[in-house]
């Protein structure tokens, strides 16, 4: 198979998924006792470079997104609508949730980052894992 031969469109709206979790999360939801986690105000939030953070915040939501649609077009092919989100969900579990884990583990990041943190993983990959499916039906 071509890496390449996937549904854009599901890549896309997938990515946009996880990237609309991540500001909600991130905002109404978390936001505040992220910012504390962190150790972040929100003045100095506001000073980064917004484009450069957004913009590439995207482009990681969209490898992640092509990488999920790749393994479901190469190894997943008959699944189910559930048994899709359940296996983004494990990936996000048994891959992402680890990584960070370590990471904050060394760099000595708090137990209550790490949470919303893998929280915010797992529904990422729940919300890509959900659009995929559903471009997959039919």
């Amino acid at each position: 198979m071509n890496i390449f031969d996937v549904n854009w469109i599901a890549v896309v709206v997938a990515a946009l998924a996880g990237f609309v979790v991540g500001g909600i999360w991130y905002g109404p939801i978390m936001g505040r006792k992220w910012m504390g986690a962190v150790g972040l105000t929100e003045e100095q939030l506001k000073q980064g470079n917004m484009a450069a953070l957004y913009g590439g915040a995207f482009a990681f939501s969209l490898l992640a997104s092509w990488t999920l649609a790749h393994t479901f077009a190469t190894y997943a092919l008959d699944l189910s609508f559930g048994v899709k989100i359940l296996t983004a969900f494990g990936v996000a579990l048994g891959f992402i949730v680890p990584a960070i884990g370590t990471n904050y583990l060394f760099s000595r990041k708090s137990a209550t980052l790490f949470f919303i943190d893998a929280a915010y993983w797992l529904l990422f990959y729940i919300a890509m894992g959900a659009v995929h499916a559903w471009f997959g039906q039919g």
